[in-house]
């Protein structure tokens, strides 16, 4: 049978291409090799957390799944960094393991051009270096103009527990024996990585006096743009801290060598920003203690999750560890915790929209390309997706800048810098986050979600709205002038005496002043979202125009193209490490060139002259 695009894998990344591809009109199958698993959470349960959180509006804003799923089913949620300023602000929700993969599948098998079947694809089909179509270990061969690989952690995956080992899935599943080795027959360059998972505690036997409660916001928040809170403030579950201490580490250095990592058992690198615990007790000696949190999982069963304490100890010095937390002294381990390693593509062969360069109509997409994380798999899911749709009708790719999203950044810093180890994003890693706030992901990328077909009408027109009512109050703040007897008692006393007039944009400049000082003498009605965008682009308008400069700067090399068929060995003057790793990444444009490892200003100096003298760039 013959697909317009092929996605391969139910995961995050997966269920975002299929969705992406499918609302374009085309006819899409997903294949994954067990329907149970689709949108699988098999590590941590939540949705969102620092950075992530904006992926997730990034997503919604394009016209993705996981920030509408999220916001139905989740356990509690809050915004992490409130205190830090907008540009650190990210949502974080609770999800529930049951619920939110149902609810995926729900709303998948609701696109009508869209099929999902069962199977392990373990061959690929391509001829004079394009991809055709796969083949299932039982025979099955399906045929299309695109392909989508979302194949997580389950290509040659192994789970690791001590000196012991399985190959298989997170959940007992059978891995993808085959499809690796056909990939590096292909010309890929395959790495091994690894990642883990913790405990799960029975509830029943968790001494609570002894812990700390974490709760939820008590104001509502929403992951998507279209969506009113689906849930009660005062009736989210709540979370706990717990320490480890000087006993834990103690267990945890007298067992090192009994860990699959530190034993020798391990070929897969780990993730740097997400480390086991044996890891950090290793890394951070001078510590004494570190923090975790116990987490609901789902409402249909009453595991606890053991968030930071993710571990491939045998099960004997698990016992050991976690009987060692306060609070957990008699706690009963549902389920132990694990490493997993699998195979992996050096994601320095896909290009900025996610096609290979190795075989071309083939994307990759989630863990398959080295990151960590639900929320990176469904951000890189959802561009490979739609760019998949795209080449089916000749169109032009959508490639996100690093001043347009985090999902840009993301993509940009796999395809320009690489990975050897699980890839996290962090806000640190986005030079314009000012700009890539949790408030304005509409505002940044909805226009693009609507001209690919994600977004229909009405949600364009809200976006419109909402554009237009920014402008209006803008312009009522700069208009309407209050005299110092005309401010409320409350203005006075945080503001203090002032001897002349000023308009409501100047006085709302000022730190001490909120925006909901200053409704009552504005002449409109605006909702929340918008008095808090314009709010803070007032507020920070010094720091956003500067920001903006540097941003045009950016846009101007990213400009200047780079030819296909530079050969750089020809470029004289070029440092030797500049020239091996240019003609590795084989950038596209100035911009990116100057963003690779190991190619200084002094390198990118000297290739923008050659451009010019060669080729009148």
């Amino acid at each position: 049978m013959k697909y317009d695009v092929i996605v391969v894998g139910g995961g995050h990344a997966g269920c975002e291409a299929a969705n992406a591809s499918a609302k374009q009109g085309l006819k899409v199958l997903l294949i994954t090799s067990d329907l149970k698993n689709i949108a699988d959470m098999p590590c941590n349960p939540a949705i969102g957390g620092t950075a992530k959180g904006i992926v997730v509006r990034e997503i919604d804003a394009l016209g993705g799944l996981m920030g509408r799923v999220a916001d139905v089913y989740h356990l509690q949620i809050k915004m992490l960094n409130s205190g830090k300023g907008p540009a650190v602000m990210s949502l974080r929700a609770q999800g529930d393991k049951v619920a939110y993969p149902k609810n995926m599948l729900k709303e998948l098998r609701s696109i009508k051009t869209l099929d999902i079947v069962e199977g392990m694809v373990e061959d690929l089909i391509v001829e004079d270096k394009t991809i055709k179509g796969i083949k299932t270990d039982d025979g099955r061969t399906y045929y299309c103009t695109c392909l989508v690989l979302t194949t997580g952690t389950y290509l040659k995956s192994k789970i690791l527990v001590g000196d012991t080992h399985k190959f298989e899935g997170p959940h007992g599943e059978t891995s993808s024996k085959h499809l690796s080795d056909k990939l590096r027959d292909l010309g890929f360059e395959i790495q091994r990585l690894k990642t883990g998972t913790p405990q799960r505690i029975d509830p029943d036997t968790v001494d609570y006096s002894k812990l700390q409660v974490e709760e939820g916001d008590k104001t509502p928040w929403t992951f998507s743009f279209d969506l009113d809170p689906q849930y009660d403030v005062n009736k989210q579950r709540v979370c706990y801290l717990v320490y480890t201490n000087e006993h834990t580490h103690d267990i945890i250095r007298k067992n090192l060598k009994r860990s699959a990592m530190y034993g020798g058992y391990a070929e897969g690198i780990g993730p740097r920003y997400c480390p086991s615990i044996e890891d950090k007790v290793v890394r951070f000696a001078d510590k004494k203690r570190h923090q975790l949190f116990l987490e609901p999982e789902s409402d249909y069963y009453p595991d606890l999750y053991l968030q930071g304490f993710s571990t491939s100890m045998p099960i004997d010095v698990q016992e050991e560890m976690v009987h060692s937390l306060v609070g957990l002294e008699h706690a009963k381990i549902l389920k132990y915790a694990y490493a997993i390693e699998y195979d992996a593509i050096n994601p320095l062969q896909m290009l900025p929209s996610e096609e290979s360069k190795v075989i071309h109509n083939l994307y990759t997409a989630g863990q398959i390309n080295g990151t960590s994380g639900y929320e990176e798999a469904a951000g890189q899911g959802i561009i490979a997706g739609i760019n998949a749709g795209l080449r089916c009708k000749n169109k032009e790719p959508l490639i996100l800048k690093r001043n347009e999203s985090y999902i840009g950044v993301l993509i940009d810093d796999l395809v320009t810098k690489g990975t050897k180890e699980p890839y996290r994003l962090l806000t640190s890693r986005a030079e314009y986050r000012l700009v890539l706030r949790h408030d304005n992901a509409d505002l940044r990328l909805r226009e693009y979600g609507y001209q690919v077909g994600l977004i229909n009408e009405e949600q364009h027109n809200r976006l419109l709205k909402k554009k237009e009512d920014i402008n209006n109050l803008i312009n009522e703040l700069k208009t309407i002038h209050i005299k110092p007897k005309e401010l409320t008692k409350e203005v006075q006393d945080k503001i203090g005496n002032i001897n002349k007039g000023e308009s409501l944009y100047d006085l709302l400049k000022r730190p001490e002043i909120r925006i909901n000082d200053l409704i009552s003498y504005l002449n409109n009605n605006y909702n929340k979202d918008v008095l808090n965008t314009v709010e803070i682009s007032i507020k920070y308008e010094g720091y956003i125009a500067k920001t903006n400069r540097e941003i045009e700067r950016m846009l101007k090399l990213e400009e200047k193209k780079i030819p296909n068929d530079i050969d750089y060995s020809k470029v004289i003057n070029l440092a030797s490490e500049a020239r091996q790793k240019l003609e590795k990444v084989r950038p596209l444009t100035i911009a990116q060139a100057s963003r690779i490892s190991g190619v200084n200003p002094a390198d990118i100096a000297v290739l923008s002259v050659y451009l010019k003298k060669e080729y009148g760039k």
